[in-house]
């Protein structure tokens, strides 16, 4: 069984920047990719970033050059870095590992990955 659990949200005011953390119990760097993913009130959640095994990594357009995702694997820990924050960037924010398919176009996918954590929340203010 993997846990995983996301810390680092918080309030910021328009171009700031946040780290996320998300922590997993068990080998979650076993799994073939993991990924950040976020839901706003009213909306579906959607894929912000994946991290495949070898590295590679996925963005949605949205968040192109303002967020990188890493990993550390001696931590377990899947980071989520975010700069130059918008009020659009405010969601509820998961991590998630394991997909049921393995493969770099699935890493945005959320109906592919089989653990999750609770979520952090960010807000952004203008």
């Amino acid at each position: 069984q993997v846990q995983l659990a996301e810390s680092g949200g918080g309030s910021v005011q328009s171009g700031g920047s946040l780290r996320l953390s998300c922590v997993g119990a068990g080998n979650i760097f076993s799994s073939c990719g993991m990924g950040w993913f976020r839901q706003a009130p009213g909306k579906e959640r959607e894929g912000v970033a994946g991290i495949d095994d070898v590295g590679d990594t996925r963005y949605t357009d949205s968040v192109k050059g303002r967020f990188t995702i890493s990993r550390d694997a001696d931590k377990n820990t899947l980071y989520l870095h975010m700069n130059s924050l918008k009020p659009e960037d405010t969601a509820m924010y998961y991590c998630a590992a394991r997909p049921r398919t393995c493969g770099w176009w699935l890493l945005l996918d959320a109906s592919q990955y089989m653990y999750w954590g609770q979520g952090t929340q960010v807000t952004v203010s203008s």
